[in-house]
């Protein structure tokens, strides 16, 4: 009887915690959403309104793993997200049955030829295989799947020496590239360390590529993998400045004397914000501010533009400094809004002789950890209308041949690339799909250092998401795939190289049905007053 009278007693104290309690607090909760003034849905309905609330909470999943379909997530669709994936986790860039790109909207393609190329008919170099690691599916079930990491070799497919790409021919210390793509400007207090230390690790692996720091400065992360360095100064003047925000010529020539140190980028604009970097004090730990010589958990907000120059021909005083002082090429990062202050640097360039070794063309749907949405919005152009308004203007004024078009903008398949190297650019730079390499899931956080996968956050706890030792061989595998897909893409062009892409390769189809070569596009839209042998650069 006792035992019995236990489990009676057990049974009631159940009732009244799983019952009784849950309906003490939602009463609390009922009277105080009545009474508060904050959100009206709770005001007139307490319990309906804490449900809105909810789906609204995790509306972002379930639009992006139930509701949309694979081409229509934004940023990047889950077509476009899970391409990057595949090729950095299983060096895998293949699918079945077909293509579900619409072929009935207007859209860029290459133009392949008729008698396309053999593997070993195109020049590349691979003396060098690349020893990675990639994941096999062993069983793959409804609720489970089985996969095993192996070791592989892998070609790396970098230019044949007759084609690489030198940036700064005239400078002291010119820089030769065997690949033509590279990681585009990711700061430390943006990313985490993880990240870039993973990021460091197998770009170095891979060879033949490069990373941008970003305007946050040169970090011990950025130095682990014995990569190239392209080191971004932006208009904050982290990684050069002194404790008072002064520009520090010794402190720049301390960073020039890093070989990995390849050259200097001077950040005009970014694509996503058109004007200076912004960190969330929650991301500035005492490291990052030390290395910015700022202070510790206070939001940074970089000017929005140097203080140093204030028109074009100071800037390129400015630039020709630094390259002078340093010996490697110098060049500037923009966006571009139109055709006139292209053309304002284009006849500088010509007149002077003088100008940027190269520029990174950023267009208005590229990435950032942090911005404005009217900014993100609004403001700048797209890529490829960036990309060819750039290009002709500098063709027109006759100095295209002085300066390396860097593009950038969601660039992370082959078939982009190759659309972009086509329209003029020499070389590409990804942000985005490098960060889906190491883990990424687009979950829109980057501005908030609460990145669940611990990508864009400095925060120890959700960093530990991230294992760099399996991270870096994603990211070394990422671009493999993607240089054997740009010279497979030439192939099919009939070219011995990717730097071979040209105007001649790139065609426009619209929405009937009717396709434009590039040159027929270009034709169109020129305004006239940037035509050969006019000196005007009044263009509205």
């Amino acid at each position: 009887m006792k035992e019995i009278w236990n489990v009676a007693v057990g049974l009631e104290l159940f009732l009244v915690i799983a019952v009784i309690v849950p309906l003490l607090i939602f009463g609390y909760l009922y009277l105080f959403d009545r009474q508060q003034s904050e959100h009206s849905v709770l005001r007139n309905f307490p319990l309906l309104g804490k449900v809105r609330y909810f789906l609204e909470k995790i509306g972002p999943e379930l639009r992006q793993y139930l509701f949309l379909n694979d081409n229509e997530g934004m940023p990047f669709s889950r077509r476009e997200y899970e391409s990057v994936v595949k090729r950095g986790k299983y060096l895998s860039d293949k699918i079945g049955y077909g293509s579900v790109r619409d072929f009935e909207e207007e859209g860029w393609y290459i133009a392949n030829a008729m008698l396309p190329l053999q593997e070993q008919e195109q020049r590349m170099d691979n003396r060098s295989p690349v020893t990675t690691e990639r994941y096999q599916i062993q069983q793959e079930g409804l609720f489970s799947r089985k996969e095993k990491r192996e070791e592989k070799k892998q070609n790396p497919y970098l230019l044949a020496d007759s084609d690489v790409v030198v940036l700064g021919e005239n400078c002291r210390e010119p820089w030769r590239l065997k690949g033509l793509i590279g990681m585009s400007a990711m700061s430390y207090g943006a990313l985490g360390d993880h990240a870039l230390t993973a990021l460091s690790l197998g770009l170095g692996k891979a060879g033949g590529t490069w990373m941008n720091t970003g305007e946050g400065g040169l970090t011990p992360y950025h130095l682990k993998g014995n990569t190239e360095i392209i080191m971004q100064i932006g208009p904050g003047l982290f990684g050069v400045r002194d404790h008072l925000g002064r520009f520090d010529w010794d402190e720049l020539k301390r960073k020039a004397q890093l070989p990995q140190v390849r050259a200097f980028e001077l950040k005009m604009g970014q694509g996503a914000k058109i004007r200076g970097g912004h960190v969330d004090g929650k991301k500035v730990s005492p490291e990052i501010a030390s290395i910015r010589q700022v202070k510790p958990w206070e939001t940074i907000d970089s000017p929005n533009r140097f203080s140093e120059f204030h028109d074009v021909p100071s800037m390129l005083d400015f630039l020709s400094k630094i390259r002078d002082y340093t010996g490697k090429p110098t060049g500037i990062k923009i966006v571009v809004g139109g055709w006139g202050p292209v053309a304002e640097l284009a006849h500088e360039m010509k007149k002077t002789g003088r100008g940027p070794d190269f520029i990174t063309v950023d267009g208005s749907e590229g990435g950032t950890g942090a911005s404005f949405q009217d900014l993100a919005d609004g403001v700048g152009l797209p890529n490829k209308s960036a990309l060819m308004i750039t290009d002709t203007v500098l063709r027109e004024y006759g100095v295209r041949d002085q300066v390396k078009l860097i593009a950038s903008g969601k660039l992370v398949t082959s078939d982009r690339i190759a659309v972009a190297l086509g329209m003029g650019a020499d070389l590409v730079n990804i942000a985005r799909g490098f960060m889906i390499s190491v883990g990424c899931i687009q979950a829109l956080r980057c501005h908030t250092n609460q990145c669940p996968v611990g990508v864009a956050t400095t925060d120890p706890k959700l960093q530990r998401a991230l294992v760099v030792e399996e991270k870096k061989f994603r990211v070394t595998n990422y671009i493999l795939a993607l240089r054997k897909g740009l010279f497979r893409i030439a192939a099919s062009a009939g070219l011995e190289s990717p730097v071979q892409f040209d105007r001649c390769h790139v065609v426009y189809k619209d929405g009937r049905g009717a396709v434009y070569s590039l040159e027929d596009v270009l034709r169109s839209f020129i305004p006239s007053d940037i035509r050969p042998g006019e000196e005007s650069v009044s263009i509205s």
